[in-house]
C-alpha cells in the first residue's frame, strides 16, 4: 500500500527555520522523483521544490530559491523539505508528491500525502 506521511510543519516567527519531512512506503522509492507544493485557502497548490531520482538534480520555484532546500534519504525512503529566512507568505499546507520524473513530481505529481501546516507568524 502506497502512503506519503508529511511531518514538521508548526509556528514560526518571520526569519525562522523549519524542516519538513515526508516518510512514504509503497513506492519504488529510489528511482521516483519528489516534489514539495504549498496550498492556501482560495489558491492553487502552489510548486516549492523537486528532486530527481539520483538525488542530485533540482528544481526549485523562484519564490523560496536560496531559501529552501529539497533533499532524500534514499535509505528511509523520505524526503525532506529545509526551509530558512521563513516569510509571512509562506504561510500555507505544505505536501509532498511523487512523480515518474523531474518535471513531473514538478508539475503534476501522481500521489500526495495529507498535509502539513506551516504558519510563519509573529
Amino acid at each position: 500500500q502506497m502512503k506519503i506521511v508529511e511531518s514538521g510543519g508548526g509556528l514560526v516567527q518571520p526569519g525562522g527555520s523549519l524542516s519538513l519531512s515526508c516518510a512514504t512506503s509503497g513506492f519504488t522509492f529510489s528511482t521516483s522523483a519528489w516534489g514539495w507544493f504549498r496550498q492556501t485557502p482560495g489558491k492553487e497548490r502552489e510548486f516549492l521544490a523537486a528532486i530527481r531520482a539520483n538525488g542530485r538534480d533540482t528544481n526549485y520555484a523562484d519564490s523560496v530559491k536560496g531559501r529552501f532546500a529539497i533533499s532524500r534519504n534514499d535509505g528511509k525512503e523520505t524526503i525532506y523539505l529545509q526551509m530558512n529566512s521563513l516569510k509571512s507568505e509562506d504561510t500555507g499546507v505544505y505536501y509532498c508528491g511523487m512523480g515518474e520524473s523531474l518535471m513531473v513530481a514538478s508539475t503534476t505529481p501522481r500521489h500526495w500525502g495529507q498535509g502539513t501546516q506551516v504558519t510563519v507568524s509573529s
